[in-house]
């Protein structure tokens, strides 16, 4: 399983995968993968590492930041918005 995904100009932008910014409240997805390297360590050492459950528990009342779940311990993480975009889950 790829930590980061690369992706390259020609590909178009409707294969574009749902990351968890795109989620709804109540909502769960599981990290396939992190977009960003230099975001990377950040998320990583904060519990959002690949094959985890994500669930969006809230958002701020202007949508940044996000209010996440992760895993079966129930571990609350808050982050950014363009943070959660660099999150990628499985389809």
């Amino acid at each position: 399983m790829a930590l980061f995904r690369r992706t390259p100009a020609s590909v178009p932008a409707t294969t574009a995968r749902r990351t968890v910014r795109d989620l709804r409240v109540g909502e769960t997805g599981t990290v396939c993968c992190l977009e960003d390297p230099e975001m990377a360590l950040k998320l990583l050492e904060m519990g959002c590492v690949p094959g985890v459950q994500v669930r969006l528990s809230g958002r701020a009342p202007l949508g940044d930041p996000l209010m996440l779940v992760l895993g079966d311990q129930e571990y609350t993480l808050s982050v950014r918005a363009s943070e959660a975009a660099t999150i990628l889950l499985k389809e």
